[in-house]
């Protein structure tokens, strides 16, 4: 496979608005936290999903000593119509990545970990066992800490998918990313009902002790119906985490941005996801699946009646309150049912 940096466009590009308007703000960073998160993630020569997908908001977070880990290397074998991450023939995974990243979530003492991955589907289990042993890697190194992955789909094998689900993260993140409509368009080699499928099963596999979360990048040309009609999708399949944000173009070879909604629509979304029932919304045009993750706090869901909507608020618990056990991977695997 030669490398791309991008997919070649399969929509119009005449459709896409260039100008943006003026609620599209980037900050430049301006915060000496951010300059040492850079050092720190060069240092230990870890890839975070920040600058690989130009995350707008990363100067933001690290300005905050917050980063999403990208493990499995940098090249992605899907060639997604959105993504800026690389198409390419992705190298063997190195096998001290997991305590590098251990490390680095120790280092900036961090109390919540987002952990994603490209897409590896030249590995059999889609890079599920290397997934697994940075969950484990991470919580033995930082006892108490909340662990969120972002995964991709695992080709839906289910073995794999259970691979990660023993390691027992708090919160389970797949993005559906659009609606099923444009799915085809927008997302090489995935499948709507497949991840609503995955998301599902995640939840299922650990008896509903673990937090589900799914995004949507919204632009790209999907109706208001669709939008609403994508969210029942998700509660049918128990996600209780949803974000929303604008679509961005990366490169004139992606997708065109359709159109740019005001902040005004995805405040009309964040209310009616929340009246429809989803626990925990992010709305925004710069919000992003990891964007301010440990703001609220998801995994504290399924200490509460599952029959309740609103999460109860002034919780002051302790991490050993939490289901899943803040111990070394052993005695982890050994009382997690």
């Amino acid at each position: 496979m030669s490398q791309c940096h991008g997919p070649k466009m399969k929509m119009d590009a005449d459709l896409h608005q260039d100008k943006k308007p003026s609620w599209i703000k980037v900050r430049l960073p301006n915060d000496p936290v951010f300059w040492s998160t850079k050092s720190l993630i060069t240092d230990l020569n870890l890839v975070t999903v920040c600058e690989e997908a130009q995350c707008p908001n990363r100067w933001e977070c690290w300005g905050q000593g917050t980063a999403t880990f990208m493990i499995a290397g940098e090249k992605c074998t899907r060639a997604c119509g959105f993504c800026a991450v690389k198409t390419a023939k992705p190298d063997a995974l190195e096998d001290d990545e997991p305590i590098r990243v251990a490390e680095a979530s120790r280092r900036m003492k961090l109390k919540h970990v987002v952990i994603t991955a490209v897409a590896r589907d030249d590995l059999r289990d889609g890079g599920a066992e290397h997934f697994q042993k940075t969950i484990e890697a991470v919580r033995t190194m930082n006892p108490g800490i909340v662990i969120e992955v972002l995964v991709p789909d695992f080709n839906d094998r289910d073995w794999a998918l259970q691979m990660v689900m023993d390691a027992r993260p708090h919160i389970f993140n797949h993005n559906l990313e659009t609606v099923e409509r444009l799915t085809p368009l927008v997302r090489s080699r995935a499948k709507y009902p497949r991840s609503l499928a995955v998301l599902k099963k995640a939840k299922a596999m650990v008896n509903g002790k673990v937090a589900t979360k799914s995004g949507m990048m919204l632009g790209l040309g999907e109706r208001k119906e669709e939008v609403l009609e994508s969210m029942d999708h998700l509660l049918d399949h128990d996600v209780t985490v949803l974000t929303l944000g604008q679509y961005l173009r990366p490169t004139p070879r992606h997708l065109p941005v359709v159109e740019y909604l005001h902040p005004d629509r995805f405040a009309e979304y964040k209310q009616i996801a929340e009246e429809k029932g989803f626990r925990h919304v992010a709305s925004g045009p710069l919000v992003r699946s990891s964007y301010h993750a440990a703001d609220f706090r998801p995994e504290l869901d399924i200490l509460e009646d599952a029959d309740r909507v609103q999460p109860i608020h002034g919780l002051d618990l302790q991490p050993e309150d939490l289901p899943i056990p803040a111990a070394p991977s052993d005695i982890v695997k050994a009382t997690v049912a």
